[in-house]
């Protein structure tokens, strides 16, 4: 049975490019051998789907037929050579069918061009707030530990004045040939160089910092500007602060998830504050002033409307926080809690009967 590339990308049928080219990032990020969890069949499976849905003569292939390989005439579905359902996944010394099928058509000048160093990955870190600080907006320093380019050499991987010179194992074409057996018969596979990684010529004397590779591991402080009313779990894109990318390429992002602590005393919902307030009966009826705090760190003074139904809670306009990347603010809920009196002395209680009549 075909594999389903789509559903192994996590991708709609009709997804973009881009979203193709997204989800293979995102996905050989986090299961990439080299990286704790990571899983070297699931990282071939979608190398796999991404080498076909990527191209759109093999994706137009594969949507028809149910393979990159062609009609399937010869068995029907999505069989190949009329083996009757043979599935080429099933023989792991087949190494990466996509690279066999490029070395096919590469006679007929269709092959596309090898990748080089790939840029850095992306990073995320946490970093907490306190719902003030939400409220007024805050610079926080942020530190770790990633890649960043080398100094000496500014991310070349030559050490300075040296320079380079053609790669002698792939002769400076960036890729190699391997002859495969399969059933099938033999195919000659392209591989990237692993000497070179695809750029065709290595330092004539590698850096001595970074060995070659262009950075190192470092520590980096990156100012992050939080700006007013930002939510709980949201995220900021920081571009180019991320690790840095091989021999000079470009660096990935820093994605910095801001999580918003709770309050003691409000209660966040979008850009509106509930808080809660506690009533006495008596300066219920007395029709006293009330006052509830801010956000802001005053209090604002509020009268309750004859006939309020104290179940609900009364809106006091513009003392919430403000509305993320626009103007304004939200409003403030108070939440009534209502407390039982004490009983009635003599002149409060003819007071009341009286008013009562």
């Amino acid at each position: 049975m075909a594999k389903d590339y789509y559903q192994i990308l996590g991708i709609p049928k009709n997804a973009s490019d881009d979203d193709i080219k997204k989800a293979y990032r995102k996905l050989a990020h986090q299961y990439h051998p080299d990286k704790a969890g990571g899983s070297e069949e699931k990282f071939k499976e979608i190398n796999e789907a991404y080498q076909v849905l990527s191209d759109k003569s093999k994706r137009a292939q594969y949507d028809r037929f149910g393979s990159a390989g062609g009609p399937a005439g010869f068995g029907g579905g999505a069989q190949w050579g009329g083996f009757g359902g043979f599935d080429p996944s099933q023989f792991a010394d087949m190494g990466d069918l996509g690279d066999m099928m490029e070395s096919i058509f590469e006679g007929f000048g269709v092959r596309p061009p090898r990748k080089t160093y790939e840029r850095g990955a992306d990073l995320e870190v946490q970093e907490q707030i306190t719902l003030e600080e939400a409220f007024r907006g805050i610079t926080k320093q942020v530190r770790l530990r990633t890649f960043v380019e080398c100094g000496k050499c500014k991310g070349k991987g030559a050490e300075p004045g040296s320079g380079f010179e053609k790669c002698a194992t792939c002769d400076g074409r960036g890729e190699v040939r391997m002859e495969k057996r399969s059933f099938f018969g033999s195919f000659s596979q392209i591989t990237v160089c692993a000497k070179c990684h695809g750029t065709g010529e290595v330092p004539k004397k590698a850096c001595g910092a970074c060995k070659g590779s262009g950075r190192l591991e470092a520590d980096r402080d990156i100012r992050v500007e939080i700006v007013p009313g930002i939510e709980d779990n949201q995220l900021i894109q920081i571009r180019g602060m991320g690790e840095a990318g091989g021999r000079g390429t470009a660096a990935g992002d820093l994605y910095v998830r801001v999580r918003v602590r709770p309050h003691p005393v409000f209660e966040r919902h979008g850009a509106n504050l509930v808080v809660a307030k506690e009533l006495n009966a008596i300066d219920l009826l007395l029709g006293k002033k009330f006052e509830a705090p801010t956000i802001g760190g005053g209090r604002v003074s509020f009268e309750i409307p004859a006939g309020f139904n104290l179940k609900e809670n009364l809106r006091i306009p513009g003392e919430g926080m403000p509305h993320f990347n626009s103007y304004g603010r939200g409003d403030l809920y108070v939440n009534f809690i209502v407390k039982a009196p004490k009983k009635a002395d003599g002149k409060l209680r003819k007071a009341l009967e009286e008013a009562g009549a």
